[in-house]
């Protein structure tokens, strides 16, 4: 009896500290600074038997953003004051008038209103086309000349305006309820919020040609990185919101630096949403070891995935951090493996110089890091469902797949580059808190890809969305778009 309460004992103490534990990990998610960087001095400092001490579970808690106030205009369509904006006036005469002025005699002209956007002002751009019949003719047709081109037909903004729209809510962050407030606080104009999705709605579906072009040009590569994050949207009916996901595949270079990215929204988690993403990929795949990627992997030929080591390092960064100081070790062999791929971005080493120093640095290291994992895993002080036994076995699971990137160099050894692409819409989303709709998710899925690649092309993203919103409307099927690609 007495052996079996002990027994009893030691289980309940071992439950215990799972769960305490536990806590101690939601509190850090919740409260705690997000950074995983360690001083190499504090691993040595851990990995000397007892020096080290256990970490505090969270830190401070961030400051909550306040609320901001909701706009308090109407709703309903009223004329739009323009008063104190600036106008610039551009009057268009038409050709044969130019030529033969005094063969002309002007009955009318037409009038056009577009909001224009300069530097730090709304301007009000008057588009002025005068009519004239012939003088020896005053029956005649009457003759104008033809509007200038524009977005869309009737639409009263001009290229430079929509694009400062979509750049501050895609790239700066600012919903369209806040640049409501800001135009009419900055410019005196009354800007209602779905005047402004009415013009998202405009601008998406003119990019959406050159979006698609992209999703080829990025799917013809033959090694890519894969990641998602969730968005919430708007269900309709109800006034709810569910969880969607846009959905991210990344072409890297294979020198470390930034290449190509895609962008689709799926209002769900599942493999089926690969099916589009990755429509006629065969190559190299690198992810997360989230099952979706193992089960649309499963269904085709020709994909080889290849293991995030970032993803690895993050499980026994969280198994310190809960106190667990054996996972000193394999951080510090994992920062081992880091300082060589560090090294070689500093000589902007391409894939066969990656390739063969991998193989002469990593290879051995990785061996024995397995050695050593094996042998945690052994050790009876290592739970098998503490923190540190979930890393040792997530990354003895996926062993093989983080070894690809030693087997070919242009593989990267996580998937950072493709992450780095996705902090944007997670700053975004502390913003606008949701999108609007499925149809809005994939609108905001195409603005994203466009003006992401801008930015990676090193392009001053609202110029080029500006240059392309010019140029795209007069533009034939036959004409080449991949010119306007911001990605040569």
């Amino acid at each position: 009896m007495i052996a079996a309460r002990d027994a009893q004992i030691a289980a309940l103490r071992q439950e215990n500290e799972l769960l305490r534990r536990k806590v101690d990990h939601i509190l850090r998610q919740l409260f705690g600074k997000k950074s995983e960087a360690l001083d190499p001095a504090q691993l040595e400092l851990l990995l000397e038997a007892d020096a080290a001490k256990k970490s505090d579970a969270a830190g401070d808690a961030p400051a909550a953003e306040p609320q901001a106030a909701a706009s308090r205009h109407p709703r309903q369509r009223k004329p739009r004051d323009t008063s104190r904006l600036e106008v610039v006036e551009e009057v268009i005469v038409p050709a044969p008038v130019k030529a033969c002025p005094e063969a002309w005699r002007k009955i009318g002209e037409a009038v056009s209103e577009l909001l224009d956007y300069r530097p730090g002002k709304v301007l009000l751009r008057r588009i002025v086309r005068p009519v004239y019949v012939p003088r020896n003719d005053p029956d005649g047709v009457p003759l104008k000349a033809p509007a200038p081109p524009s977005v869309r037909p009737g639409l009263d903004a001009t290229p430079a305006m929509l694009s400062h729209v979509e750049i501050g809510k895609f790239l700066w962050h600012k919903p369209f309820y806040r640049q409501e407030q800001k135009f009419r606080t900055h410019h005196g104009l009354w800007l209602p919020r779905n005047t402004l999705c009415g013009w998202h709605g405009v601008v998406a579906d003119t990019l959406e040609p050159l979006y698609k072009l992209t999703g080829g040009r990025v799917r013809a590569a033959t090694y890519l990185q894969g990641d998602e994050t969730p968005v919430r949207y708007l269900v309709p009916g109800n006034g709810r919101t569910a969880i969607g996901y846009l959905w991210f595949i990344h072409d890297p270079p294979g020198d470390g630096s930034k290449g190509e990215i895609y962008i689709e929204w799926h209002a769900s988690r599942g493999s089926s949403c690969l099916d589009s993403l990755l429509d006629g990929f065969r190559g190299i795949l690198q992810s997360d070891a989230y099952a979706a990627y193992d089960t649309w992997t499963a269904r085709h030929e020709g994909i080889v995935q290849a293991g995030c080591w970032a993803h690895v390092r993050r499980k026994f960064h969280e198994a310190l951090q809960g106190g667990q100081n054996l996972a000193a070790g394999p951080l510090a062999r994992i920062q081992q493996l880091y300082r060589i791929e560090a090294g070689l971005r500093e000589d902007g080493a391409g894939p066969d110089r990656r390739l063969e120093m991998r193989r002469q640095l990593a290879l051995p290291l990785l061996e024995t890091f397995k050695a050593e994992l094996l042998a945690l895993r052994a050790d009876p002080a290592v739970l098998p469902k503490s923190p540190l036994g979930a890393a040792i076995d997530h990354a003895l699971g996926i062993w093989q797949r983080l070894l690809v990137y030693c087997t070919d160099g242009r593989v990267e050894a996580d998937n950072n580059l493709t992450e780095n692409a996705i902090r944007p819409t997670a700053v975004g989303k502390k913003n606008w808190l949701f999108i609007g709709g499925e149809d809005t998710g994939r609108r905001s899925a195409i603005l994203y890809t466009m003006i992401e690649n801008a930015v990676r092309a090193g392009h001053d993203p609202e110029a080029w969305l500006t240059d392309v919103l010019t140029r795209l409307p007069q533009m034939t099927n036959q004409d080449d778009l991949s010119v306007l690609l911001p990605v040569s």
